[in-house]
């Protein structure tokens, strides 16, 4: 961990607010202290550390500014105090920032950038840039456009999901805990957890939801799947408060540190599990159903037994078996209505029938991506 060198910290909403919305300056100034300190120099210097902050807190930002008394439940209201909170979010960062000769540069994502391949390119290449120029981004969610369909629902997914895109070394997830506990933290008899080393070692632990702050969307329930999703993809996770940043950043022992427990998978992948949203749903036959999970196989128009929902070539879509459990998710290469004309049909047959056009995958294994086995 300290020789991290590319480093994610991901901060939430309740750590730089107060609980009535408005941004805390002191925390702000709190958080860029640990972080500027924490960089080790100008970028380019010898032991030099990239940091790229997801930063939660446009729309407690904005409530009031307002007049709001809470967070909104309906989104063209949560909507609109993202739009406000957000100039004020970066305005903040920017003034923090500055008193270590340091820029800032925003970058506001949705699912739709990062699940289709020609945004997600976008997406690096803008934040690498960033990173080469020796300015510190700071990435949110686009709350300000994003509706239902294309919304990472909280910050924590997108932070790791940031963290594979830029190849980080670490992610760090703050929190107003200071890491996760086997229990209520605030039930006696409860402890910390210091070290997660696999799925097996969370079964039977009691995760609760979103905080008393009640400014955010998270709570330790994304904060722990966000750390499956990195430790995963062969990035270390500590989990910890953000009053704690420092400990974490230096690496010495605090809060709950999640080990890798798998190699770096191809970026298209992991952004089709995590990020992506399914425009419609193949259901298989046994024997795809087989060749899908068990012998990485593409899926063929033989194997389909019926197809819903309206999407086109190049839409990720659910793969289901006969029971409707989603099984596996892919991006399909024909347009939902040219689908029920190949149904149980070989490639052969299709393309004696429709064309040499038509003798090819449905869902090319390459392009697949198995959720359930």
């Amino acid at each position: 961990m300290t020789g991290a060198r590319r480093i994610v910290v991901k901060v939430g909403s309740s750590s730089l607010t107060t609980a009535g919305g408005g941004l805390d300056a002191d925390r702000v100034d709190a958080l860029v202290d640990t972080l500027a300190k924490a960089g080790g120099g100008a970028p380019g210097e010898p032991g030099a550390r990239e940091i790229v902050l997801v930063s939660s807190g446009a729309i407690a930002a904005g409530l009031a500014p307002l007049g709001l008394e809470r967070r909104p439940r309906d989104l063209a209201r949560q909507q609109a105090a993202a739009s406000v909170g957000q100039g004020l979010l970066v305005a903040r960062y920017t003034a923090s920032f500055a008193r270590y000769g340091r820029r800032v540069g925003q970058v506001l994502l949705t699912t739709d950038d990062t699940s289709r391949r020609a945004h997600y390119r976008n997406a690096f290449r803008t934040l690498e840039q960033l990173l080469a120029m020796g300015a510190v981004p700071i990435v949110n969610e686009n709350d300000t456009v994003a509706t239902d369909e294309i919304r990472f629902g909280d910050n924590d997914r997108l932070a790791a999901l940031v963290a594979h895109l830029v190849r980080a070394d670490l992610l760090v997830l703050l929190s107003d805990v200071d890491g996760l506990y086997d229990g209520d933290p605030s039930t006696p008899g409860t402890s910390r957890i210091a070290e997660v080393a696999g799925p097996a070692d969370l079964e039977g632990v009691s995760i609760g939801s979103a905080g008393k702050a009640g400014v955010g969307t998270g709570g330790m329930v994304t904060k722990v799947e966000a750390a499956r999703i990195a430790a995963a993809a062969g990035i270390p996770v500590v989990l910890t408060s953000a009053s704690q940043a420092a400990d974490a950043l230096a690496g010495r022992p605090t809060g709950t540190l999640f080990h890798r427990t798998g190699r770096r998978s191809a970026d298209r992948l992991l952004w089709l599990a995590h990020a992506s949203t399914p425009r419609g749903a193949l259901t298989l036959d046994e024997g795809a159903v087989r060749a899908v999970i068990e012998g990485s196989a593409s899926l063929l128009p033989a194997g389909i037994a019926s197809v819903e929902g309206e999407f086109s070539a190049g839409d990720p879509v659910e793969l289901r078996d006969q029971a409707g459990r989603a099984v596996a998710r892919g991006l399909v290469a024909f347009d939902a209505g040219e689908i029920p004309q190949l149904l149980g049909r070989s490639t052969r047959d299709l393309a004696r029938d429709l064309g040499p056009g038509y003798e090819r995958e449905v869902v090319h294994r390459d392009d697949l991506v198995v959720l359930h086995r």
